[in-house]
């Protein structure tokens, strides 16, 4: 089983400030590392005993092992399988969203998320519906399958990268894309040159925008006056659009912004957890719950 470090755990339940007697909702389970966290600061033995916490993810595996890593909360925890635009709770005392791949995800090679090992191009959070990476890398037309990479993946090197793809289809495996990739933009640096065409082609394939522009929509609705937001994105795409939904609601008098500026890592978390070096974390108090 993979190890799982959650991030910004410390920060996260100083921010929800749980309470014994709360209702809370963790959107992204995980592997259960902010989950477990949350379910020992609760009371109660059954879910209408005391504090709740209501567990989610798009991802049925990840919900499997956040459910066997927590058994000992299990009295304590609603999991549920929803992705965020299918959330529809009410009165949360707090909600949290960790919006980062698991470690899980990134290192079991049968799900497609990383070039550094042979699997299928899948890359589906949710293995049971939609396209997959190889799906939309084989059948895009070359100018979208360049702007999908050029917007999500930021990648400013996108054309000849599509170009490339488009020629060498069919397109196999993980191994088979990061090496069409990198002979068509051989490695400047430290980072692989495939990273941002995977990135790109995951959050398409997951539509992960959409589902973070449903949450941001979505939370001020479920979370009670006096409650926290939570929310944790690792690239400027999300964090951009947690910033700007957290201003309006502090701008519109609805939320108060817990976090000036973004919490980032600190020394410790990148010894002990360096995938979280591009982590940002942010944080509202609802003042008035959003109709």
């Amino acid at each position: 089983m993979a190890t799982h470090y959650p991030v910004f755990l410390k920060e996260c339940l100083e921010l929800l400030d749980v309470r014994p007697d709360g209702v809370y909702c963790d959107c992204t389970a995980g592997l259960g590392g902010h989950t477990g966290a949350i379910a020992a600061r609760l009371t109660g033995s059954t879910l209408t005993d005391g504090g709740r916490l209501i567990s989610c993810d798009r991802d049925p595996q990840s919900l499997e092992m956040a459910m066997r890593n927590t058994s000992e909360f299990a009295e304590r925890i609603d999991f549920q399988h929803a992705q965020f635009s299918e959330l529809a709770f009410k009165n949360l005392d707090g909600l949290l969203a960790d919006l980062g791949v698991s470690r899980y995800q990134l290192t079991g090679a049968e799900r497609g998320f990383s070039f550094q090992s042979e699997g299928p191009l899948d890359m589906r959070m949710d293995q049971t519906r939609g396209m997959t990476a190889g799906d939309l890398v084989n059948s895009m037309p070359e100018k979208a399958l360049a702007d999908c990479i050029f917007q999500l993946g930021e990648e400013r090197r996108a054309r000849k990268i599509a170009g490339a793809l488009v020629r060498a289809r069919p397109i196999r495996s993980t191994l088979h894309l990061a090496g069409i990739v990198e002979r068509a933009v051989p490695r400047t640096g430290p980072i692989h040159p495939a990273t941002r065409t995977f990135q790109a082609l995951r959050m398409m394939v997951n539509g992960e925008l959409d589902e973070i522009d449903a949450l941001l929509v979505a939370a001020p609705k479920m979370v009670r006056p006096g409650g926290r937001i939570v929310i944790i994105s690792f690239h400027s795409l999300e964090d951009r659009k947690v910033k700007e939904s957290f201003r309006e609601l502090g701008r519109t008098g609805r939320a108060r912004i817990l976090t000036k500026k973004p919490v980032i890592p600190g020394e410790q978390e990148l010894r002990e957890n360096p995938p979280s070096r591009s982590a940002k974390l942010r944080a509202v108090e609802i003042l008035e719950q959003v109709s």
